[in-house]
């Protein structure tokens, strides 16, 4: 697995540094739920438990930017470094067909914000902020957030994400924190997600 250069595209907790694109309307929000869907009810109070937040993460659904656009398969693995020291690995590929490439990364968890508030540095020098949002109580799924409310990442302890969580999900980040979820996209997981209705495109074949 190859490391990214500096000229790479960074991950998902970085991207926002360098906002300034975004793709248009995610019509995938729009879709009605099912009664027999997942429910996304209640999340995980007080601080995040740290112990329980490690481990890997599915980016399921994300607002697009000009530095993540066209990614697949993206996951994010968390292994934490004893006290408030995160180590994160970032793996995606520009397509299905194209070789895994991975970025790692540190992160320092600020502990009076319940665990919630973190700062990741891109290679050690470029420091940003993200927000953990929302876990789920079991920990299958989380809102992440970053200051300004343009970007935003629904992620998941699995590939696979129902449609009518999704969408409830979604419906969260845009009621409870004004993220403009008009262009959030789904990120493909699956080759055979590729070209559906609100799916991000990606890079390459």
């Amino acid at each position: 697995m190859a490391l990214h250069s500096a000229m790479r595209p960074i991950p998902a907790f970085l991207s926002a540094l360098l906002l300034s694109l975004t793709l248009p309307l995610a019509p995938a929000l729009a879709q009605d739920a099912t009664a027999a869907a997942p429910q996304a009810e209640g999340i995980a109070e007080g601080p995040i438990d740290l112990q329980r937040f490690m481990g890997r993460w599915y980016v399921i659904g994300r607002v697009p930017n000009f530095v993540e656009r066209g990614h697949v398969a993206s996951v994010n693995t968390y292994t934490l470094r004893g006290g408030d020291r995160v180590s994160i690995r970032y793996q995606f590929r520009d397509g299905f067909n194209a070789p895994e490439e991975e970025l790692d990364l540190r992160a320092r968890v600020d502990e009076d914000s319940g665990n919630r508030r973190w700062r990741t540095w891109f290679y050690k020098v470029v420091p940003t902020h993200t927000r953990v949002l929302e876990v789920a109580p079991d920990y299958s799924w989380a809102l992440i957030g970053y200051p300004g409310r343009e970007m935003a990442w629904i992620f998941a302890r699995e590939p696979d994400m129902d449609a009518a969580l999704y969408r409830q999900l979604a419906l969260r980040l845009r009621d409870r924190y004004e993220v403009n979820t008009d262009k959030l996209k789904r990120v493909p997981q699956h080759p055979a997600q590729v070209g559906k209705l609100g799916f991000e495109v990606p890079n390459r074949d």
